[in-house]
């Protein structure tokens, strides 16, 4: 007995049709939208600040202001080529290898204080103030505010209070970065004079990987206050790693040829004014100083 033939003409006609209606539908529907921070990873941004606007104003191209950059960068990379025929940084090799004190910063006129920039938590909605200003008779730098540890009202900042002045990036012809080489000394040398407060020196030098931007190298600075000047030497031994505040596990030595901002950072939760004066910042070469690395360093493969 043979069985009945059932056709297969029907349900291939259903399937194409269920197929068709599901091509119509996915192009009728836009396509999903991709949080932005899956596509890369975004920039570091502190509880309560305000996310940068997209839309930038645009601005004004000025043919002149172009012409003078230009002469302005041509002339640094000429005098660029011509320093390194005399030596490291446009000075005798003699002079260069004699050197044990170097004044990098000291503040004698208001061009000096170009190459600072001050910042608080006014930045996140905080509530300290500090303001730069040069001191008596034009010869230092006088860092001056108000501290006010309030965290603001945002519902994600808890702690706050802090208030910092940080060297600008030096930069050579045409804004390439510049660093500073201080191989050839061991020591930092401060002349201050504080109010008793406690600061933090930091120091940040370049990185090779970019989740290692926010790693900067601090050491405490105890001001005693008074009207005496206090010479202050520090070991760049003693500068340990940080990372947004962190103390790192694993401690290095400061890379001192690639050293990009020095600041100060006064964040000790006692509300109320403050000031620091600063006359020079300076690196020198201390012989009776002999230690390597303050810290412990994790070796991966140890000695046996």
């Amino acid at each position: 007995m043979s069985l009945p033939k059932i056709s297969r003409l029907p349900s291939v006609k259903l399937l194409s049709s269920i197929h068709h209606q599901q091509l119509l539908l996915l192009r009728s529907v836009s396509p999903l939208s991709v949080p932005r921070r899956a596509l890369y990873q975004g920039e570091y941004r502190r509880p309560g600040q305000t996310r940068e606007k997209l839309s930038q104003p645009l601005k004004n191209f000025d043919f002149s202001k172009g012409l003078e950059g230009i002469k302005k960068h041509l002339a640094l990379l000429k005098k660029e080529f011509s320093d390194r025929f005399v030596g490291p940084e446009g000075r005798p090799l003699s002079e260069h290898l004699l050197e044990q004190n170097r004044v990098v910063w000291e503040f004698r006129g208001p061009e000096s204080l170009e190459q600072w920039t001050v910042s608080s938590d006014r930045e996140i909605g905080g509530h300290s103030e500090a303001h730069l200003k040069l001191g008596k008779n034009n010869t230092t730098c006088f860092l001056y505010g108000t501290l006010n540890s309030t965290p603001p009202r945002d519902g994600e900042t808890r702690y706050s209070g802090y208030c910092t002045l940080r060297s600008k990036q030096p930069l050579s012809s045409f804004d390439r970065k510049k660093h500073h080489d201080w191989t050839s000394f061991n020591t930092l040398h401060l002349r201050v004079r504080g109010d008793g407060r406690p600061w933090m020196i930091n120091i940040a030098t370049e990185t090779y990987f970019s989740h290692q931007r926010d790693d900067i190298y601090n050491y405490f600075l105890y001001t005693r206050g008074g009207p005496y000047w206090q010479d202050v030497k520090i070991p760049f031994s003693k500068f340990f790693l940080t990372s947004r505040g962190r103390i790192q596990d694993t401690q290095h030595a400061i890379w001192l040829d690639k050293v990009n901002t020095v600041g100060f950072t006064l964040g000790d939760k006692a509300d109320g004014p403050f000031q620091l004066e600063i006359d020079f910042i300076g690196v020198c070469k201390d012989y009776a100083h002999t230690e390597e690395f303050a810290y412990e360093l994790h070796k991966r493969n140890p000695e046996v």
